[in-house]
């Protein structure tokens, strides 16, 4: 599963033990989004990601050596410390062996973001308990900064993989719904797919400025709304 992750505040400016705790729950969404995918192929009918162990909620399984770490943090410093490019190693799945293959692909897809609109719910329910409910940290502590970041970055992903932009997971649900004329020119567009979205947020002005923005006011709107009782 492919990330692209823009961090609200510079990863190199926090505490180290912050940056160590927010890198561990991104790797930890990125495995329960890959597991995701597993466990809705094998309820498609395809057992290869099952056979392979992929449907774990050990992150370890999920890490590709050079997608996972070597990329992100190659892109984190040379970006001060507020971009992350990189991705987990991909969930194979046998098209032939799903029932209703152009649907099921499309369902299994749709599995990774929707794991982690659950996973920004828990995070966000967590952070109010333990701020508003409990008392337990106040709105400015650090856990309730890294619950806000982590609710952030796994709506940033689930919202990224919903990208109609080859290989992402939003593709798959596109390539359902284009009539067959379309699709296999559409599908050709893989290849190219991350490449063009990399040259999309690097070269067209403000593109960047915008989502750094975006995610400034998400994760301060998160531990705004926990703080005056908001949702919930």
């Amino acid at each position: 599963m492919p990330f692209l992750a823009f961090l609200p505040r510079s990863l190199l400016d926090q505490d180290p033990i912050d940056v160590a705790v927010v890198l561990g729950l991104l790797v930890l969404s990125l495995g329960i989004h890959e597991a995701a995918h597993a466990w809705v192929a094998l309820k498609c009918g395809d057992r290869t990601a099952k056979d392979l162990g992929r449907i774990t909620l050990n992150p370890l399984v999920h890490i590709d050596p050079f997608m996972t770490i070597v990329l992100p943090l190659m892109m984190l410093l040379s970006s001060g410390g507020k971009l992350m490019f990189g991705g987990a190693k991909p969930v194979p799945v046998n098209y032939y062996n799903l029932r209703k293959p152009l649907r099921d692909m499309a369902l299994v897809a749709l599995a990774g973001p929707a794991s982690n609109f659950l996973l920004a719910a828990l995070f966000y329910l967590a952070l109010k308990v333990l701020v508003v409910d409990l008392g337990v940290w106040s709105p400015d502590r650090r856990g309730a900064s890294i619950l806000g970041q982590a609710v952030g970055f796994n709506l940033a992903l689930a919202a990224f993989n919903l990208l109609p932009i080859p290989p992402l997971d939003g593709s798959r649900v596109m390539t359902w719904l284009l009539p067959s004329g379309v699709r296999e020119h559409y599908q050709s567009l893989e290849r190219w797919g991350l490449f063009l979205v990399v040259i999309f947020v690097y070269f067209v002005p403000g593109v960047r400025e915008l989502v750094y923005a975006t995610m400034q006011l998400m994760e301060s709107g998160i531990v705004t709304l926990v703080t005056l009782g908001g949702l919930w």
